[in-house]
């Protein structure tokens, strides 16, 4: 049985706002990746895991129990980190530690204080005058403080410097080797590629891609960049070689000699002995990225203008 389990939740604000039949679900032990920008739906997704949203259809489960009719009773092996952070202004941070820890029953403090060496939290000072990024940290303390089985991270490492965003990347690494079943959601690629088994793309409210990460990383199909040294090297490919059964050429460009080829792995030593009667000043992979992929779905100009493949070499299940 999943641990966090979405099916058809549906909660429309009017004007094309919310979300809308949105369904997967994360095993014990995944880490999963819910990837959009801001505004896509992700936050509300979330609230209603929570237990914060009650939705209009559909529904979320955690651990089996339905988000909105137990969510004090999920909350309690469960660490939620907020995309925004709204703390107690008139608190220093060590009476927010202090204040979380009582609510959550917890007694020996060893575990929080690892948690504020790594970070490199100073928790004395009063919390209207601390940073966004120590706010950041402190929030990241105190939803892993409990040691939760459970995680639910909304734009985690906003607001972090980029050592710190290495920094929680390998720490939740780390945590996903210890089991822990752990919901990014995100519009950090990066931070998704790394960390994530499995994702889901999110767009106006809607599910619009779900797939296995190294479906994405691993894919057969790969994309290759060809420079010939000479036009009449190049013209020759034109006519003899684009129009090849076991590659397709996604791009020609006569003045600087370039072809853009798609091939599979099983055919690229076919190609490199056809190509080996040719002049070729250089021959590259292109390697795919999860941006690729996202951009897709959001602005396939961006990826031509940028000299690209079009993504649509990519299976996973959508």
């Amino acid at each position: 049985m999943p641990l966090i389990e979405i099916e058809h939740l549906t909660k429309d604000y009017g004007h094309n706002r919310g979300i809308f039949d949105v369904s997967f679900s994360i095993e014990k032990g995944e880490v999963y990746g819910y990837l959009g920008p801001n505004g896509a739906g992700k936050t509300s997704t979330i609230r209603h895991i929570m237990g914060f949203s009650r939705p209009q259809k559909g529904h979320s489960l955690v651990n089996g129990l339905n988000s909105w009719e137990h969510a004090s009773e999920i909350q309690k092996n469960l660490g939620y980190l907020p995309g925004e952070i709204a703390l107690p202004e008139s608190l220093t941070g060590n009476q927010f530690i202090k204040m979380m820890a009582e609510l959550r029953g917890i007694t020996d403090m060893t575990h929080t204080k690892n948690l504020i060496r790594k970070f490199e939290l100073d928790p004395a000072g009063s919390l209207k005058r601390m940073s966004l990024g120590m706010k950041r940290k402190l929030a990241i303390v105190t939803a892993f403080m409990h040691d939760p089985a459970v995680l639910v991270l909304d734009e985690p490492t906003s607001g972090l410097d980029p050592i710190m965003q290495a920094l929680f990347i390998e720490f939740i690494k780390e945590e996903k080797e210890k089991g822990k079943t752990i919901l990014i959601s995100s519009h950090i690629f990066s931070e998704i590629d790394a960390t994530c088994d499995k994702i889901s793309i999110i767009k106006d409210g809607r599910l619009i891609s779900s797939f296995v990460a190294d479906d994405l990383r691993h894919n057969e199909i790969k994309t290759f960049k060809i420079e010939f040294k000479t036009e009449e090297s190049f013209n020759r490919f034109d006519r003899e070689g684009k129009a090849h059964e076991k590659w397709e050429a996604l791009s020609l460009t006569p003045h600087k000699h370039q072809a853009l080829l798609r091939i599979h792995d099983n055919d690229i030593n076919a190609f490199i002995s056809f190509i080996a009667d040719y002049e070729v000043k250089f021959f590259s992979e292109i390697k795919f990225t999860l941006e690729d992929y996202f951009m897709k779905f959001y602005d396939r100009r961006n990826i031509q203008a940028a000299g690209g493949a079009e993504p649509d070499a990519v299976y996973p299940n959508q």
